[in-house]
């Protein structure tokens, strides 16, 4: 009885020890990969290069014919105040 009970539990592991290398071996073919699931996606081409696009005026810098930006909103003056400037 003994014997068989180690027939059957080396059987058993060289069996589940073969199933993931089957699984390994299905590939989803050229141009496609292993998706988080499990599923095969189609791989996407190259990308679009980023273009960086200068964000609004910085602040402190006067711009002619509305003054000058502090983040918010723009002011006529500023002064020294401190350590930084006053906008008026």
């Amino acid at each position: 009885m003994k014997k068989y009970l180690i027939i059957v539990l080396t059987t058993l592991a060289t069996l589940t020890s073969l199933a993931p290398v089957a699984e390994a071996r299905q590939g989803c073919g050229k141009g496609f990969h292993r998706g988080p699931a499990g599923y095969c996606r189609a791989n996407r081409g190259p990308r679009p290069p980023v273009v960086i696009i200068p964000a609004g005026p910085r602040v402190g810098i006067f711009c002619e014919g509305r003054g000058y930006w502090d983040g918010h909103r723009y002011w006529r003056h500023r002064a020294r105040h401190h350590s930084g400037w006053r906008y008026y």
